[in-house]
């Protein structure tokens, strides 16, 4: 299944529904997206709201990975060579940030962390998108770290990152792609 397979209209239109509600509710509690408490969902919300087109997408390349009010800008590999290289090289992984490893087919899978100089947890994900397995990866470890089950998809994200908001193992996310070519 190609990554421009796997987006459509659906899963997009629930999260626009989302971010709107998210939006509304923010006004209606007196804490505008983007002010002072405001999370990056709410941002994100608002930016989608202030959009001049409603068809509003990550950049080409790119995918929102998004559970519940936490959303992660990631980074598509989608072809071997770039699965290959990953977040090697990089000095940092900004929260909010990652890559999201995309494959043919769903099973069980392995990354190793050689050149990649940043703590990383990845959450393997079934072919619904919900997390099988979440495991912390040292830097510049080339020992395997391998997934408790089947995996279609990899979700590296800066270490603690899924614990610090409570994402778990059993947690769904919705998956909207950038358009290719844009």
């Amino acid at each position: 299944m190609a990554v421009r397979e796997l987006f459509h209209k659906p899963v997009w239109s629930r999260h626009l529904a989302v971010f709107g509600l998210a939006v509304l509710s923010s006004s209606l509690m007196g804490c505008g997206a983007g002010g002072p408490g405001a999370s990056a969902a709410e941002t994100d919300a608002q930016a989608i709201a202030d959009s001049p087109s409603p068809s509003r997408l990550p950049p080409a390349g790119h995918a929102w990975v998004i559970f519940a009010a936490d959303t992660v800008l990631a980074e598509v590999a989608a072809t071997a060579d770039e699965r290959a290289k990953g977040l090697m090289y990089r000095d940092e992984v900004p929260d909010g940030t990652g890559m999201l490893f995309v494959f043919q087919d769903s099973q069980p899978r392995s990354f190793w962390m050689a050149n990649t100089y940043v703590a990383l947890d990845i959450a393997y994900m079934d072919p619904s998108f919900r997390i099988v397995d979440i495991v912390a990866m040292e830097p510049l470890i080339t020992d395997s770290y391998p997934s408790s089950a089947s995996a279609m998809f990899g979700l590296e994200v800066r270490q603690g990152w899924f614990g610090e908001r409570s994402i778990v193992v059993g947690s769904q996310a919705d998956i909207v792609f950038g358009v290719q070519g844009r």
